[in-house]
């Protein structure tokens, strides 16, 4: 017989998950309701309104797919790409990549735009790229954690409108901690998850859908009733390669019709509609200024340790930080260490950056002056433990005077 679960209490201050706000789990544990019962079809439309505030977005179609946040990136691409479409990949890190693997199990054709991991692309290359291979999607990725860089996507909605191009963002690692302006950027779909900024648990993928795409999902549509199935051979698009991610049906169960596709994860809906709604109380600007003061003081007190940031200051994500591992220092046995005296998580990383840099994050409910201040003391202590010489609470006093100077 196991015994109940009962997990260390842990800051968990790596790139995500983070811990869970409080009012998030007290949500999540409100009874069921039938499918169908007006209230939960009226929390339903209530988070769609909910979450057009955190997309930043006036988007009809803004509702949640169920599964974690890989599940809304397969259902974005899945839909909206056909087999045998060209798809043009932005790839700066881990989770670029990560397109263009899904991708290629839908059996796109697809052209990339590789940029090296700790930089960003420009406006012109992202042009000159659609320009030379021509897609039918674009896809690229807000806030790479794999990097702790921020792509900028000012413009790159017109661009693409310009050359009769869908647009697709992964803005996982940003949405509800850094500006996810869909509609200044003009991008025609955007999907996210609750386990980073927003405070929640994954298991929840929030999704929002321009008109325009939700045409060409639309035109995808498999008719289960025997009327007609679209495919290749009567000249409609090819039917979505998925039935629980076809976003075409999903959409139809989020619509009034509320059509039937699967049984709604209803706690995830709690705790994504509540984690939405202590978006929308504290309000985007503040929330937007909460997770650049964390993140600034997190890099300023790292910098006074002696130790060197990862990346470009200018592209930084303001909820994960990249720090270099220091010459001689064991980079898992300072995060074991972390875990082990302190109750505290940071992360390792991925591909190239193996073992070269942790990634520190202060996102969501984490994204607090005393748990920046924790962390970096409790880090301050195990690199000395660990044989790193440093003058004692200079990143303390560093980030201080980081929060001061943004107050």
């Amino acid at each position: 017989m196991f015994g109940q679960i009962d997990p260390p209490h842990r800051l968990l201050m790596g790139p995500g998950p983070v811990n869970v706000h409080p009012r998030v789990l007290r949500a999540m544990a409100a009874d069921m309701l039938g499918q169908f019962d007006p209230e939960m079809t009226g929390y339903m439309n209530q988070t769609m309104a909910l979450y057009r505030h955190v997309f930043m977005t006036e988007n009809r179609w803004t509702f949640l797919v169920d599964g974690t946040a890989r599940a809304g990136i397969e259902a974005a691409l899945v839909s909206l790409v056909e087999p045998g479409a060209r798809l043009l990949v932005l790839r700066a890190g881990r989770f670029g990549l990560l397109l263009s693997e899904i991708a290629g199990r839908i059996g796109a054709d697809i052209r990339t735009l590789d940029i090296p991991w700790g930089a960003v692309a420009t406006r012109g290359q992202i042009e000159a790229a659609i320009v030379e291979h021509q897609p039918q999607v674009f896809a690229a990725i807000h806030g790479d954690t794999s990097t702790t860089m921020a792509q900028p996507l000012d413009g790159v909605g017109d661009i693409c409108r310009r050359h009769g191009v869908l647009s697709y963002v992964d803005a996982t690692a940003t949405l509800g901690g850094m500006a996810v302006a869909t509609d200044a950027w003009g991008v025609d779909v955007v999907t996210g998850g609750l386990q980073k900024c927003m405070g929640g648990p994954p298991g929840s993928a929030p999704i929002t859908i321009s008109d325009r795409a939700a045409a060409h999902i639309m035109a995808r549509r498999h008719v289960e009733a025997g009327i007609r199935t679209a495919d290749s051979r009567d000249g409609a698009r090819p039917r979505i390669g998925s039935n629980y991610f076809d976003l075409a049906m999903v959409m139809d169960y989020w619509s009034e019709q509320r059509l039937n596709h699967h049984t709604e994860a209803t706690s995830m809906l709690y705790a994504a509609r509540e984690a939405a709604r202590i978006m929308v109380e504290e309000g985007l600007e503040a929330r937007f200024a909460r997770h650049r003061a964390a993140g600034a003081a997190m890099g300023a007190g790292l910098r006074a340790m002696g130790l060197a940031l990862y990346g470009q200051d200018a592209h930084r994500m303001t909820n994960v930080t990249g720090v270099h591992i220091p010459e001689g220092i064991d980079g898992e046995a300072v995060r074991t260490r972390m875990r082990a005296e302190f109750e505290i998580e940071i992360g390792t990383a991925f591909g190239p950056l193996a073992g070269k840099i942790w990634r520190i994050g202060a996102m969501g409910y984490n994204a607090m002056k005393h748990k920046v201040l924790i962390t970096l003391a409790a880090l301050e202590a195990t690199l000395r433990a660990e044989g790193f010489s440093l003058p004692q609470g200079n990143a303390v006093d560093a980030a201080r005077a980081s929060y001061e100077a943004a107050s």
